[in-house]
């Protein structure tokens, strides 16, 4: 096929211990999937309605490269999330055949111009903007599946400048992961290649120019970057 301009980079991500790259079509996050999350934004969990939104999957930035601080906010802020790879994908699923499309693991960061998140709010406006910018998801190298030993205990955290910022377990989480994946699929039809972000715990908080973090998803994936 002939386009007529050049056509885009597919966006792709590293995995561990190889020299393949994971390529990504789209990235889907949750919200307010962890309760004291909601509660420090001022909101409330629905357990019956997951909410969700969505992310260019050009706004991913891989092998640790350096996060521009974005244009038009003066509050940008962290929020650590594990993020699950999908190899397989289907519509209307049961969380058991969700379950079984998950091909790898990672660590990422929803940044959030929380200015803009604010003002959307308070005119009932959709979060696009505060949400789906250039740059907005980093993420780390993922992991496979059958390499990653998760249970609820498992710890999700962030540090900044070495200071530690977020922790949780991840049996916190609202919604499992089985759980989100067959709730996404009964509003889109997923795919291989697809990313979703699974929600952030309490702690959410500014990051400035210079910011140095460090996200884990401890003994899986491991996120290093810089704020510049």
């Amino acid at each position: 096929m002939t386009y007529a301009i050049a056509a885009p980079a597919i966006p792709s991500l590293p995995i561990s211990g190889s020299d393949l790259r994971f390529p990504i079509r789209r990235v889907f996050c949750i919200g307010r999937n962890y309760a004291e999350h909601a509660r420090e934004m001022g909101a409330s969990v629905d357990k019956d309605a997951p909410m969700f939104f969505c992310k260019p999957a050009d706004a991913v930035v891989s092998d640790g490269a350096d996060v521009p601080y974005p244009q038009a906010t003066v509050d940008l802020h962290h929020e650590v999330e594990m993020v699950v790879a999908l190899g397989a994908g289907g519509h209307d699923l049961t969380p058991e055949q969700a379950a079984t499309l998950v091909w790898g693991y990672g660590v990422g960061l929803d940044l959030t111009r929380r200015d803009l998140q604010g003002q959307a709010k308070a005119k009932g406006h959709p979060w696009d903007v505060a949400k789906a910018f250039d740059h907005s998801a980093p993420v780390s190298a993922l992991r496979p599946a059958a390499e990653a030993a998760l249970t609820a205990d498992s710890m999700l955290r962030l540090s900044v400048n070495g200071e530690l910022r977020q922790q949780t377990r991840l049996g916190d989480m609202v919604h499992g992961v089985p759980q989100i994946i067959a709730a996404l699929s009964t509003l889109f039809e997923l795919k291989a290649g697809d990313l979703i972000f699974t929600g952030t715990p309490a702690g959410v908080a500014a990051l400035r120019r210079g910011d140095r973090f460090h996200a884990e998803l401890v003994g899986v994936a491991e996120l290093d970057g810089r704020v510049v």
